[in-house]
């Protein structure tokens, strides 16, 4: 995946944000709260995305090749991985899990702050 791609992705969600921080990533958002993370290659070329999961679907991720727990994050008991390359979850399965991560942020937001992005009915 490349930067443009994974930028096109999370653009194409409803109400989301961008913003470059913490040394150059692709930072994401819904209603203020982080839902993907692009960035923080070793080699500067893989690109590496980071993103909010499932306790079951950490559990699924962690061991998984090309993927591995997010740095920081997880170390704090967030339930985020960081996909480091393409060995085992391709493009349209971060996707799924990018949509999901949005999802789950999205959820969690205040009723208040889901009727102003419009993502509930008044």
């Amino acid at each position: 995946m490349t930067t443009d791609d994974y930028d096109a992705f999370c653009g194409g969600l409803p109400c989301t944000t961008h913003v470059v921080q913490w040394g150059g990533a692709d930072v994401w958002k819904i209603g203020g709260k982080v839902f993907a993370i692009g960035g923080w290659q070793d080699d500067g070329e893989a690109l590496y995305v980071t993103f909010k999961c499932s306790e079951m679907s950490y559990e699924l991720l962690k061991d998984t090749a090309g993927c591995r727990p997010a740095p920081y994050l997880a170390s704090r008991g967030m339930k985020w991985i960081q996909r480091t390359s393409d060995d085992a979850l391709d493009d349209d399965g971060l996707n799924d899990y990018i949509a999901e991560s949005y999802r789950l942020l999205a959820r969690g937001l205040t009723k208040k702050m889901q009727r102003e992005l419009g993502l509930v009915a008044s």
